[in-house]
Parts: structure tokens; C-alpha cells; sequence
């Protein structure tokens, strides 16, 4: 379960940043999650309210994204979105089953569907008067 130790990257980083603006609450936190990386987003919320539990972010809403991958053909030119066989994976490989549409290639880069971010955070910040 990846979720967990991804939740939790994403929730320190956050804190960080929280620290960094000297924020009393966090609100809201976005991400874009691509399909390829085979995160959960029902685990990764489940992740976050455990992880969250007695920091500034506690109670906050967590809005997940996902990214459908795009990919770019060396072959043919083709860019758009594709459609993978679901979870066939070697692991051991990491081999994805996805190839050009157009043409058939496996000789493609993806530009989308591999990411995890955060997208943005919304907080409530300390006021001095």
C-alpha cells in the first residue's frame, strides 16, 4: 500500500509550507493524481484523515484530481490520450501495456497520467495588527 507512504510525503510537505507562511489551519489541499501511478484515491483519503490527525491539517478537505495519461508517439507524432489494458503489469519490469493508437508503437513519452501533486493549499494565516 503505497497510498500511505505517498499521504504522507504529500502531508509533510504541506506542513512545511503551512510552517513557512506561519499558517494556523490548513483548508483545503488539491492534487492531481495520474492514473498510471495505480494510486487508490479511496486509500489515499484514508491515508490522509489518519496522517492529518492532530496537526493544523486536521479536518480539512482533501480534493483529488486524476489525470487520464497522455502520451506523445516517436513514431507517428500522434498526442492524446489513451487508454491502458488496466492494471497488466510486470511489476518487476515495469512494463505498461499502452502503445500509439495510431500507429502501434510502443515508442512513446508520456505527458500526463505519471504525476502526483499538489496542486494547491488553501490556509488560513496568522494576522498580527
Amino acid at each position: 500500500m503505497h497510498e500511505l507512504s505517498t499521504m504522507d510525503m504529500i502531508i509533510k510537505s504541506v506542513l512545511k509550507a503551512a510552517k513557512e507562511k506561519e499558517a494556523e489551519r490548513i483548508l483545503e489541499i488539491t492534487l492531481e493524481i495520474g492514473e498510471l501511478t495505480f494510486l487508490n484515491p479511496e486509500q489515499l483519503k484514508f491515508a490522509f484523515k489518519v496522517l492529518s490527525e492532530g496537526t493544523i491539517i486536521e479536518g480539512a478537505k482533501l480534493r483529488i484530481n486524476i489525470v487520464k495519461p497522455r502520451i506523445e508517439c516517436m513514431e507517428c507524432g500522434f498526442k492524446g490520450e489513451v487508454k491502458y489494458e488496466g492494471p497488466q503489469i510486470h511489476i518487476l519490469t515495469s512494463y505498461l501495456p499502452i502503445k500509439c493508437p495510431e500507429c502501434g508503437s510502443f515508442n512513446i513519452k508520456f505527458l500526463s497520467g505519471r504525476e502526483c501533486t499538489i496542486k494547491s493549499v488553501k490556509l488560513m494565516v496568522k494576522r498580527g495588527f
